[in-house]
This record gives structure tokens, sequence and C-alpha cells, in this order.
């Protein structure tokens, strides 16, 4: 099966360890799997303003930067969250993001919700602490969104990194970002053993 990759870059700094951290582990898959790159650095999403119970509006795609994000999400069969861990959790781009998803459940004729059940959610991180259990709230947040959306959960790639270009000079997170999506040839070679 042919699988498209959308990485959804959410550093409030371009070519953080975060992002560092996401490209070396996407150089580890196969050739023919396609690779989106979205950065809500670079194309924010806009405001997301939570209208479920009003009873005349509906929700509509804002403009042109949330189509583009709507239709990357939907197009991917797997969604790569990249995402620094700021105070214990995603950071503010991340989270937007995924507000989002509230709205493009209920949007007219797009069927949000049952097309991402078949998608899956992987998430890589760095943080500038050795102890990472303070990216466990991190973890469980994307975790019970893919829970929730009824998506695979793949797993979380974690790395160290305090200072620009610090996760390049750490073994340890350099070797989890090399076996990071091996999982999906392991799988492939199963499915044809």
């Amino acid at each position: 099966m042919e699988r498209s990759f959308l990485f959804i870059l959410g550093s409030a700094r371009p070519n953080g360890n975060t992002e560092l951290l996401a490209r070396l582990a996407a150089k580890h898959l196969p050739p023919d799997f396609s690779q989106t790159w979205l950065s809500l650095l670079h194309d924010p999403l806009p405001v997301f303003e939570d209208i479920r119970h009003h009873e005349t509006r509906r929700y509509a795609v804002a403009n042109e930067t949330e189509q583009t994000y709507l239709d990357a999400t939907l197009a991917a069969t797997d969604i790569v969250i990249a995402s620094p861990v700021y105070w214990y959790s995603v950071s503010t781009s991340v989270k937007l993001y995924l507000d989002h998803w509230s709205g493009w459940m209920r949007l007219d004729g797009v069927d949000f919700k049952k097309r991402m059940a078949s998608k899956t959610l992987w998430s890589i991180s760095a943080l500038s602490d050795e102890d990472f259990s303070g990216a466990q709230p991190l973890i469980d947040t994307l975790r019970l969104s893919a829970e929730y959306m009824q998506m695979h959960w793949a797993g979380h790639l974690l790395g160290y990194g305090s200072r620009p270009g610090d996760v390049l000079n750490d073994p340890p997170s350099l070797e989890r970002a090399e076996g990071f999506f091996t999982k999906i040839t392991d799988d492939a070679e199963e499915a044809q053993a």
C-alpha cells in the first residue's frame, strides 16, 4: 500500500531540534512513500472559534491556509506531529491545529472523523531535559487524540536538545530517529511473508 506522510511542524523556531529530529527520521522512510511538510510557524492557521452550540452559525474553512491544512490532512495516510515539549505539552500552534479538527469534524460533506479513522498518528519531540518524563503530558495529548479519532497510534520519538542543533550531537537521539519508522518496514515484511 502506498503511504503518504504529512509532517506538521509545530515549533516556534525554524530549524529547531524537533524539526531536525523529524527530518532525520524521515530520511529512513521507504523512498516510495510521499512526504509533505507544513510549518505552522511559516503558514499559521487562523484563530479557532468554537461555535458548536451556536444556533445559526455553521463551521466553514476560514481561508486558503486552513484549506491547505485540511486537504493535506485528509490526503495523508500518516500524520506526524513534530512539536517541541513546551510547558509539558504541545506547542500553541499544534494545539490550534488540533482545535481545527473540532471544526473540520462539523464541516458539511467532509466526513472528517470517519476519514481520519483509517490514518496513523505519529509524534516527534525534542526537549531540553534529559529526564523524558516531562514529555508524558504531550504524548498523552496526542495518543488520546488518536484514540478519540479512532486512528492508529504509532508512537513517539523523543530527542534531547536545548540550544539549536543540540539534538544532532546527541547519539541516543540520532539512534532513536534512525529506527523510528522501521516498524513500517517490519510490518510490510511480515505481510509479504
